[in-house]
């Protein structure tokens, strides 16, 4: 079994800031659990996210291949942070 990931480690494999996985996490949309009060993450259940996720906005650029709308939610969510 692998060992939990810290939110820096998690912060770096999803190439974002350090705040951004805490508010992901914190706002439940991102799986995490808490060990003395410090949050953890299982890499595998970051995968399965990641491919959720994937999925989530294939499924809204639909067939027309409008990949100008995951820019722009990618960019909202860099400025957000």
């Amino acid at each position: 079994m692998d060992s939990a990931m810290t939110v820096r480690q998690v912060a770096i494999y999803l190439n974002v800031a350090p705040k951004v996985v805490y508010r992901l996490v914190n706002g439940g949309r991102l799986p995490g659990f808490k060990v003395a009060g410090t949050w953890r993450f299982m890499r595998q259940d970051i995968d399965t996210w990641i491919e959720q996720q994937k999925q989530r906005v294939t499924a809204s650029v639909g067939l027309a291949g409008d990949v100008s709308r995951v820019g722009h939610s990618l960019a909202t969510e860099a400025k957000d942070a």
